[in-house]
């Protein structure tokens, strides 16, 4: 039995700092095997650069998993084709840098992790259900793990139910708020419908409050900052069976 280890969008400097701060005492507390981060807002004004890219992988992920901030900074387009940086798989195909997917080699056993990304509310990419098709009839491990980045509840659970016995694990990411429905579907697929954000918990979404207020109150252009104050980190742990990638057991954690 294997443990992973799923955090949640990391957000800005102090994000980065906390995660730096806590996640190898959480691996080692946890006997983590494998750790997986969303890593799409961990720059300054979201996005993701080299510079949180390899704080991330410093602090100890072995996978980063983006979003629909991936190619937010242009400077970060050529970080994709570093084995550890994952995009949405659903971006069209020819012209978009980076895989959808990689294949973690373990030694014993492999793992792979899918990033992809929601459509209801989104930007218009591919649809992600023919795609997560496409891409699990090339993949032959049976240790699979979605991140799937999307708006709307009902198209996470619906990703969820679809990929049922099929992949090990279907995590929800994008909302930063960690949501109470952890589950294994099925018997077999661990399931979170979000996993929550790394951050200042005392913010909107990591962001400062007053500017998201000014922005709802007025409907006028503010420029986002992050949030002060103290920070907390959302994820989840999955133990699964590396042998033939059945879920047992999958809880939340929130650090403070």
């Amino acid at each position: 039995m294997k443990k992973l280890l799923f955090i949640g969008d990391v957000v800005g400097k102090s994000g980065c700092e906390f995660l730096s701060a806590k996640l190898s005492g959480i691996k080692h507390e946890h006997n983590i095997d494998i750790t997986i981060v969303n890593g799409e807002n961990s720059a300054q004004g979201n996005g993701i650069t080299r510079a949180s890219a390899e704080m991330i992988i410093r602090a100890g992920a072995d996978i980063i998993t983006t979003g629909n901030h991936a190619f937010k900074r242009k400077e970060a387009l050529e970080l994709f084709d570093e084995e550890y940086m994952v995009r949405p798989a659903n971006y069209p195909e020819g012209g978009c840098v980076g895989s959808g997917y990689r294949i973690l080699d373990m030694g014993a056993y492999s793992v792979a992790v899918i990033n992809m990304m929601g459509t209801a509310f989104m930007d218009p990419l591919d649809n992600p259900f023919t795609k997560i098709d496409e891409i699990l009839s090339k993949i032959d491990t049976p240790n699979i793990f979605v991140d799937f980045h999307a708006e709307t509840t009902s198209e996470k659970k619906a990703m969820g139910h679809y990929l049922t016995e099929r992949v090990s694990g279907v995590f929800g990411t994008h909302t930063h708020v960690q949501t109470a429905d952890e589950c294994i579907l099925g018997g077999h697929t661990a399931y979170i419908t979000d996993v929550g954000m790394t951050g200042p918990e005392n913010s909107c979404l990591g962001i400062d409050t007053g500017a998201v207020i000014n922005m709802f109150r007025f409907r006028m252009p503010v420029r986002f900052f992050e949030a002060d104050g103290a920070c907390f980190l959302c994820g989840t742990i999955t133990e699964f069976d590396e042998k033939n990638g059945k879920s047992h057991k999958t809880e939340r954690i929130i650090i403070r």
